[in-house]
């Protein structure tokens, strides 16, 4: 098949890439010239495991084409996938569609034929219908037909959801071509077995809001638990493997520490919260609120647990910060919570030297006024205290004698439960987590 994929950030570009790889000639459609040269170049402008190789392999081969052109793009197939962006609005909680919406209305007056435009980003309920609505004013004696098709990547393991999900879901309206094209699409992803669920666009976009408001949640509990269990002196990791061997829990999402962050989670909870609001359903997802209120308080807590540490005070203190991308085996550092740790122990005075293995380039244009080191050992050097605040395996497997050897005072603040107590209390370290 022929498809178009409307920009290429980080969903559209390993969409476009993993499309090209299940044998599908792609065009992907960027505006930003700078994003474009690179991809044309064959080459990813962020971090993502195997991406890079992915993208320069289908370049090469010719199945993946780079342009800034929607009549190109118009001319180039009938089927197109929504890709773009959709932040939080800025002094709300609610969703940002200006790009969703510039997709539509740049793509659809440029058609030509019968064409399938599939969303993946991200969207409010209702959204599916009301660029339905829109689609058929714009359209110019042809059937534009809308249809939802959410995706559920996670970050480090984006390549594996795509082609290898654990389901795929498409909200379609009645009477359309969008279910046939869709399982074209996917036909090899669904002859392995993929569970494939068909229903209404609003199922469909209520679908990726739910399951990102369900791991939220389950990541709060836990971090409610562990607050409770600093006050009782219970072990947070026991009770979460203990609760983790029921099959109606689950272990995943269960790991207490400095809670969640990314361009997902906050902002998805807090549209769906905000879009609930609209429909008249605000009191039925006002658990999301506490969601979000004890992930923030993770932040705060790490703070006062540094200040403690230190003997009271920030206030000239060296502290290292190992961890700035808000999870590993990525360089997205959007509401990371290690960088708001980070710049909070840096306004109460403490001298703050930061390093990450991959998210250093992003850290600087988000936090530029911190102090960032080229290695582990480096940021380290006479700090008073260390924090582990993002799990890459380069800190969980860091020795912590050669560390010793290179701070002023060896206190290690595990902000992620990954290190091993044991094997820092008998290097000599004050471990707290």
């Amino acid at each position: 098949m022929r498809m178009v994929v409307l920009g290429l950030g980080y969903l559209g570009a390993t969409h476009a890439a993993c499309m090209a790889e299940l044998g599908h000639e792609v065009l992907g459609i960027e505006v930003i010239p700078e994003k474009r040269a690179q991809l044309a170049a064959g080459e990813v402008p962020f971090y993502e495991p195997g991406l890079p190789e992915l993208v320069k392999r289908h370049i090469d081969s010719g199945r993946l084409k780079v342009s800034g052109s929607y009549a190109e793009a118009a001319d180039f197939a009938d089927v197109f996938f929504i890709a773009v962006g959709t932040p939080q609005k800025k002094g709300e909680y609610s969703a940002d569609l200006q790009y969703v919406d510039a997709a539509i209305e740049e793509l659809v007056p440029l058609l030509t034929r019968d064409s399938l435009i599939l969303g993946k980003s991200t969207v409010p309920v209702g959204t599916a219908q009301r660029l339905s609505e829109r689609a058929d004013e714009l359209a110019k004696d042809i059937d534009v037909e809308i249809a939802w098709n959410p995706e559920f990547l996670r970050e480090g393991f984006a390549i594996e959801d795509t082609l290898h999900p654990d389901r795929l879901v498409l909200g379609a309206f009645p009477g359309g071509r969008a279910e046939a094209i869709t399982r074209e699409t996917y036909a090899e992803i669904i002859q392995a077995g993929t569970p494939f669920i068909v229903t209404e666009p609003p199922t469909a976009e209520m679908v990726k809001a739910s399951a990102n408001a369900f791991l939220a949640t389950k990541i709060s509990f836990i971090n409610a638990i562990a607050e409770v269990c600093d006050a009782a002196g219970a072990d947070v990791t026991a009770i979460a493997d203990a609760i983790g061997y029921d099959a109606r829990i689950g272990r995943k999402f269960l790991n207490a520490g400095l809670g969640f962050g990314g361009g997902c989670l906050p902002k998805d909870i807090r549209a769906f919260m905000a879009r609930a609001g609209e429909l008249g359903a605000a009191e039925a997802l006002s658990f999301l609120r506490e969601v979000d209120n004890v992930n923030m308080r993770r932040r705060t807590h790490m703070v006062e647990l540094a200040r403690e540490v230190c003997g009271g005070s920030l206030l000239g203190k060296r502290i290292a910060i190992l961890g700035a991308a808000f999870k590993p085996e990525s360089d997205d550092v959007r509401d990371s919570p290690a960088l708001n740790v980070a710049g909070q122990i840096q306004l109460q005075g403490a001298s703050v030297t930061v390093y990450d293995p991959k998210a250093m380039d992003n850290s600087r244009k988000l936090f530029p006024t911190l102090d960032y080191a080229i290695s582990a050992v480096e940021a380290c050097e006479k700090a008073d205290a260390v924090l582990v605040l993002t799990e890459w395996n380069e800190f969980i497997t860091i020795d912590p004698f050669a560390i010793g050897n290179v701070v002023r005072g060896k206190r290690v603040i595990d902000g992620r439960m990954c290190l091993s107590r044991e094997r820092w209390r008998n290097a000599g370290w004050e471990y707290r987590s």
